[in-house]
């Protein structure tokens, strides 16, 4: 490989890579505002500057090829001073809105004033003042005086999105962003400019001025959207999820995220949870305690014939507990009615992220062995000609997906359901467990492309104080004992589908001994050949390939 000189030190490069991607894949750093590995170059912001000797002014490194042989100082005197000067003309109109910014530490241009600036301004006129507080679409809120025209989110909608709607108008101190005649900012991926920005000129109409980043912890999970399992960030305050954030990982979803990933997939953890388990009584569900739950989930499983009680697993759930439903259902009932529903959107997939599959472990459950599609036709058949007269439900609100449902279920013997959340099967159920949802466990899903990645624990369980499924709760109690004591009163009495269907499996004298999540997959690691060779270390934050051909399921009755 061709090497060059970067202060000093030799570095190695490939063919066309710029000095700026030279020095940055050798832990050489060197400020920028608007080159972003995933836009084209666009040398806007000056802020790369560079002496490389030979040449007679400085060079923006963003643009520069690497040459053969090329020596390029980062920290001269001539650099320096001029990365002080630009910082000092980037700041001149900017307002002091840091106090108020949701930037605010995490934001690149307080960051390189810190390094770079000279920590004084010689501008005593007054600053320009634009328009703030505009919004661009129905999720970006733009603050024109905070805007260093980088030109990252002009280029993220042209290019990633592929959606041409923003633009630089006018010349000079008096350039803004606006969207195009007719137009706004709307496209399914525009809250990544949110991301991208580097000052807080783009910020989310959601998120804004809920909480400062200092405040709040993250969590890498993956998003629950759909099949292609983006890699997120869950941020967390106060035991409760204020945002996601897409977390780069280049084998699944590279630097970004849909706005219904962002949005739609996380606030329900939030809201209207089941927060006990219940039991039907005189047509109404009574709050019931976990040992009562389970002895009537077990006795009811007691009186009716195996083969006519069916299992439905959940394309949502994790491969943990679905695998715990399957040997429950096979081992200790000694039935093989078992299955999922697989959820299809023509209108959600597109070419850039989204997938028409919008389950985010239908290729899980498909390893898993979960005999394909339980179609809804086959379902009702089974109710209405007595084949089929009990329902074991796992996070999955299929009367809410099909609404003919709920008069079927009704003429079922009993209805045993998990759900996180108040809905329409779980005000149907029997016997109501409340679940965990995917930000208060640990688990695995596969997405589409046959990876297996990790979910974790972002938001603490009343479980969690007893350390039973490996939640640190320390790193969230960093405000001290009144922040601890009013977290402790959000955190929700739900346990994880593994752990529920182990309690009642005891009940039925037939003990599972797993004590974390983390049991029960090294258990599918050793019966499951495609998951041969893994553990939760190896999976790691970004996942790990299965390498395997999944057959299209088959449709059974």
């Amino acid at each position: 490989m061709p090497k060059l000189i970067i202060d000093s030190k030799e570095v190695s490069f490939e063919q066309g890579q710029t000095v700026l991607e030279a020095a940055r894949e050798n832990g050489i750093k060197i400020p920028h505002f608007c080159w972003h590995p995933k836009l084209s170059i666009s040398g806007n912001c000056r802020i790369c500057l560079v002496e490389i000797e030979k040449l007679p002014k400085l060079v923006i490194s963003c643009s520069t090829l690497a040459a053969e042989g090329m020596i390029v100082h980062t920290r001269s005197e001539k650099v320096i001073n001029a990365r002080n000067a630009v910082m000092e003309f980037i700041l001149i109109n900017h307002p002091l809105d840091c106090p108020i910014c949701d930037e605010a530490g995490e934001c690149k241009l307080q960051d390189y004033a810190y390094k770079h600036g000279t920590g004084e301004s010689r501008f005593v006129e007054e600053k320009n003042h634009k328009d703030k507080r505009v919004e661009l679409g129905p999720h970006v809120m733009f603050d024109a005086e905070r805007c260093i025209s980088c030109s990252r989110c002009i280029r993220f909608c042209d290019e990633i999105a592929k959606e041409a709607q923003l633009t630089f108008i006018k010349r000079g101190d008096r350039v803004t962003i606006v969207t195009y005649p007719g137009q706004q900012l709307d496209n399914p991926y525009s809250m990544n400019v949110v991301d991208i920005c580097p000052v807080g000129a783009l910020t989310s109409r959601d998120f804004r001025f809920k909480a400062r980043v200092w405040e709040m912890s993250s969590t890498a999970s993956v998003c629950q959207g759909c099949s292609r399992g983006c890699n997120i960030d869950i941020w967390v305050r106060n035991n409760e999820i204020l945002r996601l954030t897409p977390r780069k990982n280049e084998e699944v979803n590279s630097y970004w995220m849909c706005d219904h990933g962002r949005l739609n997939t996380f606030k329900f953890v939030n809201e209207n949870r089941v927060g006990m388990p219940y039991i039907k009584s005189g047509g109404e569900l009574i709050q019931s305690t976990w040992d009562a739950a389970v002895n009537k989930a077990a006795s009811l499983l007691k009186t009716v014939n195996k083969d006519k009680t069916a299992f439905i697993g959940s394309a949502s759930a994790s491969c943990e507990d679905n695998y715990i439903l399957m040997k429950f259902a096979r081992s200790v009932i000694g039935t093989k009615n078992i299955s999922y529903y697989k959820y299809i959107d023509e209108n959600f997939g597109d070419d850039i992220l989204r997938r028409s599959d919008v389950t985010p472990n239908s290729t899980g459950a498909d390893l898993l062995g979960m005999n394909g599609y339980l179609n809804y036709s086959n379902l009702s058949d089974g109710i209405n000609n007595g084949s089929i007269k009990a329902v074991y439900l796992m996070d999955d609100n299929i009367v809410d997906k099909d609404p003919s449902l709920e008069a079927l279920f009704s003429k079922l013997d009993f209805l045993i359901v998990h759900s996180s959340n108040m809905t329409k099967t779980a005000g149907m159920a029997d016997v109501l467990f409340p679940s965990a949802a995917f930000a208060e466990i640990n688990g695995t899903l596969v997405n589409f492309n046959k990876r297996v990645q990790r979910l974790r624990p972002a938001v603490a369980l009343k479980e969690a104080d007893r350390s039973l499924d490996g939640m640190n709760v320390s790193r969230l109690d960093k405000f001290g004992t009144g922040y601890d004591r009013w977290a402790q009163g959000r955190k929700r009495d739900a346990l994880s589908g593994w752990k529920i269907i182990s309690m009642i499996a005891a009940q039925l004298n037939n003990k599972f001994k797993y004590d974390t999540a983390e049991d029960v997959f090294n258990e599918i690691v050793r019966s499951i050949p495609e998951f041969a060779g893994l553990d939760y270390e190896l999976i790691g934050k970004n996942g790990s390939d299965l390498k395997v051909k999944i057959a299209q399921p088959t449709l059974k009755a």
